[in-house]
């Protein structure tokens, strides 16, 4: 590929930084559990636009601001561990599921909720866009006159098998989902636990450097 050495061994190394569990995968197996599938697949769906986004601000040389600024970094990490945090405190503190209200929110709002969501946690994750303005340049020939092409096509290439991933993250836990309808009381602890997650997800975010 024009621009590009090493395709093939970008392309496994990618795959297994898929695979590694982190704060993408949490929150697409929350959204799974609490919305159902559709919801699930929504929020895999929104993390692949904020890794387009990534992408074209990397392309464009608009990551190198998070790189050399340690303000730009600080402001964006901020902003990013504190919607976590809100998201969390919501399923935290949500009113214990009763038999009555069990049933999942409705499908018109709940996975455009968590497109939303998912777009928002990964473009307000500053590491994100340090990752791909780190990663990708490694596969792309350094005499290329195409460079941004490259850096687009490598881009494309993560973001496709990442959502792949995700995808089979979010139909693998929404196959849970019935069961927590079926059980209020656990569906209830499931929310606890992924709003707790959530809460941690933000504080390691707001104290990472």
């Amino acid at each position: 590929m024009s621009g590009i050495h090493g395709y093939w061994l970008f392309v496994f190394a990618g795959i297994l930084l898929n695979l590694t569990p982190g704060q993408d995968t949490v929150f697409i197996i929350g959204r799974s559990l609490t919305g159902g599938q559709r919801s699930g697949v929504a929020a895999a769906c929104g993390i692949s636009v904020g890794s387009i986004f990534h992408t074209l601000m990397a392309a464009l040389g608009l990551s190198a601001i998070l790189a050399t600024s340690a303000l730009a970094f600080t402001i964006v990490k901020f902003i990013g561990a504190a919607y976590l945090i809100y998201l969390g405190a919501k399923l935290l503190f949500a009113r214990a599921h009763s038999v009555t209200n069990a049933a999942p929110a409705p499908v018109s709002t709940a996975p455009r909720a968590a497109f939303l969501q998912g777009i928002l946690t990964n473009i307000l994750n500053p590491k994100v866009a340090l990752f791909f303005l780190a990663f990708l340049p490694q596969f792309i020939e350094p005499t290329s006159g195409a460079k941004t092409l490259a850096f687009l096509a490598l881009g494309a290439t993560f973001i496709t098998t990442g959502l792949i991933w995700c995808l089979v993250i979010a139909f693998a836990a929404a196959r849970l989902q019935a069961f927590f309808v079926r059980n209020p009381n656990v569906r209830t602890l499931i929310d606890r636990t992924v709003g707790g997650l959530f809460l941690a997800l933000g504080a390691r975010l707001a104290w990472s450097r």
